[in-house]
């Protein structure tokens, strides 16, 4: 039996006589760093549950045939996963096949026609796609008056990671990855980020992120009180001990459960009693990727353009961002314009 170190599911179903493809496999292994970590995470888990699938039902994962495929996304359906999760896993189904040098089975007619069958059954049966609760302009500067007088070193991190994830719309995970020596001043002293890469953009320019003059003032606040403005190669956002001091850390970044645990703490301080209305089984209260979704509904309300908002948050696709800001003025659509103003 080969041996694909942390492949597991796809070296327990290629025979002994599929060399190349364990080959391929063990090469794309190696090369995992051309991939986000959340990428890999997904592509395992998928291959987890597609292999314990093909096994109990008698089927072969790798290479997988397109009817098996098909019955395979029709069994997620009936379990009752989401279409885009369904969607997910014929995509890197699709890469997994494609890295291990085999025709991916998605190309198929009969995978094509039982995705769209899952899409329209999910639409028609209600389904919508989950969004963050927004964490809006004004929601940061309630916020900023509550904590900004705070002595509590937790709620100075806090106050300033909020600050900083909604002026530069960065995802968790690469708010997460900042470091002291990542930034730098204007002359009138506002901050600049150089972020060294994003899920979008990997190029050894990077991307530079300036703060507002608030937000510049709270970073520096926190980072002054923690004493990390003398540790270069520190992470911006580290943990906070129990006695009021920071940790200095340079090895391993705060983690996503920790940052979300901030949002957390941000609902309970600033929103109103009553839970926010369930979201998918999800969205309770603010979580990580709020700030990206109200900082993109704010300029959209404020009349900026999807282009400027999609560079803003180093998104490709104007499609994802006008999901997040599809309410925004829909009142005052064309139709609608026409209508009211007709004479």
């Amino acid at each position: 039996m080969n041996h694909l170190p942390e492949f597991s599911p796809a070296a327990a179903l290629i025979s002994n006589g599929d060399d190349d493809i364990a080959a391929r496999l063990r090469e794309f292994v190696q090369d995992r760093e051309a991939f986000s970590d959340n990428t890999w995470r997904q592509l395992l888990s998928v291959m987890r549950v597609g292999s314990r699938w093909a096994a109990e039902h008698g089927r072969r994962f790798l290479p997988m045939e397109p009817a098996d495929l098909r019955d395979y996304l029709l069994w997620l359906q009936a379990a009752g996963r989401a279409s885009s999760t369904i969607s997910t896993h014929a995509a890197l189904i699709s890469m997994l096949h494609r890295n291990a040098g085999l025709v991916p089975p998605n190309v198929s007619p009969l995978v094509f026609r039982a995705v769209k069958r899952i899409n329209r059954s999910a639409v028609i049966a209600g389904e919508r796609a989950g969004q963050a609760i927004p964490f809006r302009l004004r929601d940061l500067l309630l916020l900023d008056a509550r904590w900004s007088a705070s002595d509590r070193l937790q709620q100075q991190r806090d106050l300033a990671f909020l600050h900083v994830a909604y002026a530069t719309l960065l995802r968790i995970s690469e708010l997460s990855r900042l470091r002291v020596r990542d930034i730098s001043r204007t002359p009138d002293g506002r901050i600049v980020l150089d972020v060294a890469w994003t899920k979008t953009i990997v190029m050894t320019g990077g991307l530079i992120k300036a703060l507002g003059d608030l937000s510049s003032a709270r970073l520096t606040e926190w980072l002054t009180a923690s004493g990390l403005i003398h540790e270069p190669d520190a992470f911006i956002f580290t943990p906070v001990h129990r006695s009021n001091r920071a940790r200095v850390v340079t090895d391993k970044a705060l983690s996503t459960r920790a940052l979300e645990d901030i949002f957390t703490r941000a609902w309970q301080e600033a929103s109103p009693p009553s839970p926010a209305r369930l979201n998918k089984n999800r969205y309770r209260s603010w979580s990580g990727h709020s700030a990206r979704v109200g900082a993109a509904i704010d300029m959209a309300s404020s009349k900026y353009s999807t282009a400027q908002i999609m560079q803003e948050g180093t998104w490709k696709k104007p499609e994802t961002v006008m999901r997040y800001i599809r309410h925004v003025d829909a009142h005052a659509g064309a139709m609608v314009d026409l209508m009211d103003n007709h004479k």
